[in-house]
């Protein structure tokens, strides 16, 4: 980076000054009381964020039979929207008014209404009460939450059951609001047979939107096949089913739960895998995507009612740091890891009217002064094009290396045809904007320009042509 020139950082917007965004965050758990969201809502909306996943907590709402109190919910949906941010709502988990086993289980977690009559009934009753409430102000309601991992769908996985249960869920919701749009998925394996049973029931037919969550250190794997084959089963069954990546982050430490535990993540770590994992899963065309989560919280997702050794296992998966007090809950400052800021910077680029596009480049080899071999020739890099209307783009590229073990540092050189001049490079990371200078580049003055020997790294670059970031 030494031989560019800083012009200076990426100015942050608040998600009430975002009118559209493809980038979003979780604040789910509440249903368990988790965590503070008094203290959290001004930082999440900092993020310049838009899409907020919450959870609707049947437990939590129906303490008794045919009696729902929404106030709790009220309070977090009402104090999202009001800082621009746009709540989703993941519909789960059980209730132990219904089911003795969800009533033995913290949160009812993984405990779905499907066993009895008088379950699928309540359960009814429930979806359609909690979407009438918020018809007009929350449009988008996921049924479930990972119903193909055995820690949320608890007596055991079944494709056909969680198809039925969308289709009768769905029912549910489109009384509660005809005009409200039904995800279904929640998608956390690589089990094509569950999804296959799933879409073979019909429950692709009443879905807007189909969510996968992203948990992998590869993301050639996670934005490749994997994708390609989830939305190839969604095309066959209903092509107007939109793609949202609904979950995707890491811990901060090694002495975490959840998923990816026991690596050696660092707060830097996480931060770059932030930044690759968002790019990535944006740069695949999804709807938007969405990282977990907005702060440290409990796994818990097999704890046991009256065991809290069994729910006070913390994941560090947050963009907040917390503290945590005797019950497990999320206490102190919440204070910004370096992932916070990068999700805030990447927020602050990729909003606003855009598509994800190819352009038209090539990388080329290019001996470099800097290394002691051949430059990075590109054939195993990831990178994604973005263009506006007014024909600015972006160019977002980074080796794929592992995140464990190295940090990567290298060149490498690359040509643009029909491109805006203007051309700066961002690091998400810093949230710095450089100038890149003539002795680096070469132009023909009619749109083609080859550079040479920009930095790579193992997190994303942004390259940019004309005013793709936007100023307002």
């Amino acid at each position: 980076m030494d031989r560019l020139q800083k012009l200076g950082t990426v100015k942050t917007v608040c998600s009430s000054q975002v009118g559209t965004s493809p980038l979003g965050l979780g604040f789910e758990k509440l249903d368990r009381g988790v965590f503070e969201p008094e203290k959290a809502y001004d930082k999440v909306a900092e993020l310049g964020v838009k899409w907020i996943r919450i959870q609707s907590g049947w437990a939590r709402t129906e303490k008794e039979k045919g009696v729902y109190d929404f106030s709790w919910l009220d309070g977090i949906v009402d104090n999202l929207r009001v800082r621009g941010l746009v709540p989703w709502i993941c519909l789960c988990y059980g209730n132990g008014l219904y089911d003795e086993d969800a009533a033995k289980v913290f949160g009812a977690v993984g405990c779905p209404p499907v066993k009895t009559e008088e379950q699928k009934k309540a359960w009814r009753r429930y979806v359609v009460e909690t979407v009438r409430r918020y018809k007009g102000r929350v449009t988008w309601f996921e049924v479930w939450n990972e119903p193909d991992g055995g820690w949320c769908w608890k007596h055991g996985t079944n494709g056909t059951e969680y198809g039925e249960f969308v289709k009768a869920t769905a029912e549910a919701v489109k009384e509660g609001n005809p005009d409200a749009k039904v995800m279904g998925g929640s998608f956390c394996t690589n089990r094509l047979k569950w999804l296959h049973d799933v879409f073979r029931t019909g429950a692709g037919e009443v879905m807007d939107a189909f969510t996968y969550h992203g948990y992998t250190p590869d993301e050639k794997l996670g934005t490749g096949l994997r994708l390609r084959t989830i939305r190839a089963i969604c095309d066959l069954y209903n092509p107007r089913i939109r793609l949202v990546q609904g979950e995707t982050g890491t811990q901060s430490r090694i002495s975490a739960a959840g998923a990816l535990n026991g690596a050696a993540w660092t707060p830097e770590r996480q931060a770059k895998f932030l930044a690759r994992q968002m790019i990535g899963h944006l740069s695949a065309g999804v709807m938007f995507t969405s990282y977990f989560s907005c702060m440290d919280m409990v796994e818990a997702l097999n704890g046991k009612v009256g065991e809290k050794s069994t729910w006070l296992d913390f994941g560090y998966f947050g963009v907040l740091a917390a503290d945590f007090d005797e019950n497990g809950v999320a206490t102190g400052e919440y204070r910004p890891k370096p992932s916070y800021r990068v999700l805030q910077n990447l927020a602050a680029i990729f909003r606003e009217d855009f598509s994800v596009c190819d352009l038209p480049m090539f990388f080329i080899p290019s001996d470099s002064r800097r290394l002691l071999r051949m430059d990075d020739d590109g054939r195993d890099l990831m990178h994604g094009g973005f263009r506006r209307p007014d024909g600015s783009s972006a160019f977002a590229y980074w080796k794929p290396s592992e995140l464990l073990t190295t940090t990567y540092e290298s060149t490498v050189s690359m040509e643009f045809a029909a491109q805006k001049d203007d051309w700066r490079l961002i690091d998400p990371l810093s949230g710095t904007v450089y100038r890149i200078p003539d002795t680096m580049l070469e132009r023909d003055g009619e749109g083609f320009v080859r550079f040479r020997h920009l930095p790579l790294r193992d997190y994303p670059l942004i390259l940019t042509f004309g005013d793709f970031i936007v100023q307002s």
